[in-house]
């Protein structure tokens, strides 16, 4: 369990990866249910989360990889906003799928700003992991907005990934670019917030001719290909140089499902030109800023229900609509 925000522009001149949280749609979701900007501080749980209580009632949201939670004993449903009233004690458990969850609260985590954000990013030695006893200070909250979720999507159990070349995807043989296409490829059980090894059914990928690289700037989404021909795909706080050869690079938008994927999880790689990734990362966005719109209450209000007659909603009762005329 860390804190994380949307992680660190402008530093990987200085050696410094952006960082922040794994799945990064996660953030937005939150944020929406929340009522709130994305940029704001959250708790992210790797496979597994804890226990956690407040000192004052406090809106919470719950997004990315759904974990079993319950408020004292009542269950939770993921991917919505809820109130967590104060000394009641907050229990996340283990991932049902998918593998980082994220706990929001209203006004978000505070914490002291370095290099622009307040994210730990371990690799770099920047924070450091939550810890037992540990006690969060928690910024305003001048939003109301609770009591509501958001239909989730399939991300957390693999499936396709769209990526589009790199500069050294013309090193590869076009046989090899088409067998890393056509290859099933199973999340290795190594895998982290820096990279995620993917295993290839049958041998790995190599460049033609055996060609030696200097090393060169690498950025989160690339795809290197190991000297035993094993792809790794560079996540959140990936190193900025490296010298193993890339054969692609994964869209923005698809890498959520790339973090999510759990151990065993079955990834099927495909590219597209960059005309079309560009078009794909506009409607993303574009889907984004209308989550808001998306959010259904956890509870529908009667007085705004106008189907209401057709609910059968105490055992035994009829729907009301089973007479032509009420019987005098």
């Amino acid at each position: 369990m860390t804190v994380q925000d949307l992680g660190r522009t402008g530093q990987i001149s200085a050696g410094l990866s952006r960082g922040g949280a794994a799945d990064r749609k996660a953030l937005t979701e939150g944020a929406a249910l929340l009522g709130q900007g994305s940029d704001l501080a959250v708790i992210e749980m790797m496979g597994l989360g804890g226990e956690v209580s407040v000192d004052q009632d406090t809106r919470i949201a719950l997004t990315g990889a759904p974990m079993r939670v319950q408020i004292d004993g009542t269950v939770l449903k993921w991917n919505a906003s809820h109130l967590l009233p104060a000394g009641a004690r907050l229990t996340i458990g283990a991932a049902l799928e998918g593998t980082y969850g994220y706990l929001h609260v209203g006004g978000g985590v505070a914490g002291v700003s370095c290099l622009g954000a307040i994210s730990a990013h371990l690799s770099a030695g920047i924070g450091k992991p939550l810890a037992a006893g540990d006690a969060l200070e928690l910024n305003a909250d001048f939003a109301g907005l609770t009591g509501n979720y958001l239909e989730t999507d399939d991300r957390f159990l693999g499936g396709p990934v769209r990526i589009v070349r790199s500069f050294q995807t013309g090193l590869f043989a076009d046989s090899e670019v088409a067998r890393f296409q056509a290859t099933p490829l199973k999340r290795d059980a190594r895998a982290n917030r820096m990279g995620v090894k993917l295993n290839p059914v049958g041998q790995g990928f190599q460049v033609e001719n055996g060609k030696n690289l200097v090393s060169e700037s690498v950025m989160t989404g690339d795809i290197q290909i190991t000297g035993d021909g094993t792809p790794f795909v560079l996540m959140s706080e990936c190193q900025t140089i490296g010298g193993y050869p890339r054969i692609a690079t994964v869209l923005p938008c698809d890498l959520p499902r790339v973090a999510q994927a759990p151990a065993g999880a079955e990834l099927q790689f495909r590219f597209i030109e960059i005309e079309e990734a560009v078009a794909i990362e506009r409607q993303e966005a574009a889907a984004i800023d209308a989550l808001s719109r998306m959010i259904k209450p956890l509870i529908r209000d009667p007085h705004t229900m106008t189907d209401l007659l057709s609910y059968n909603m105490i055992s035994g009762m009829i729907a009301g609509d089973e007479f032509d005329e009420i019987p005098g």
